[in-house]
């Protein structure tokens, strides 16, 4: 019996809900943990650097706000500033206060994040042809995408995922060179 102020009681899910979500969940980790793999070991960039540096190549200006960028990439607000400090420091991301509020900063992608970018994406997409592309007809990845902005739809509005994440959107004048 459901605690009080828990909400309606909801059935389980059935079988073929429970399978196909064991599956979406297996075969994201399956892929992503390869990619990861794969990037760190052509070019020694973990995916969550470079998922930062598509999303800040595919702002306008090359610049975000840090919560923003934190809501793109998935990550804790301490989880990107402890990331975007170890890109600062290798010189790809540049902080600056936020022009139109002094209390927010932004993340601006340098020149040498850009050529870094340029760097890490074709060994990449190569990867990602490899585990996801390769694996389906063009019919099927249409159908895929299809389902997958439908599920995206029924999200709540400022779901903390919306604005999307790297691995969908790649940078408008990157988007066949670096996109995740």
């Amino acid at each position: 019996m459901p605690s009080p102020g828990a909400g309606p009681a909801h059935p389980p899910l059935s079988q073929s809900q429970l399978a196909a979500w064991r599956s979406f969940l297996r075969a994201h980790t399956v892929i992503t943990r390869a990619l990861e793999r794969e990037l760190v070991a052509s070019q020694r960039l973990p995916l969550a650097e470079y998922d930062v540096l598509v999303q800040l190549d595919s702002a306008p200006g090359g610049a975000l706000r840090m919560s923003q960028l934190a809501d793109q990439v998935l990550l804790s607000r301490s989880g990107l500033t402890r990331l975007v400090e170890r890109l600062e420091g290798a010189g790809m991301v540049r902080r600056q206060v936020c022009p139109s509020d002094a209390r927010g900063s932004l993340a601006v992608l340098t020149e040498a994040g850009r050529e870094r970018l340029r760097e890490a994406a074709p060994s990449h997409l190569n990867s990602v042809r490899s585990h996801f592309a390769d694996a389906l007809t063009e019919d099927q990845l249409e159908e895929l995408h299809q389902l997958l902005e439908r599920l995206l739809e029924q999200l709540p509005e400022g779901d903390p995922g919306e604005g999307g994440c790297s691995a969908v959107e790649p940078g408008p004048a990157e988007a066949g060179e670096c996109g995740a």
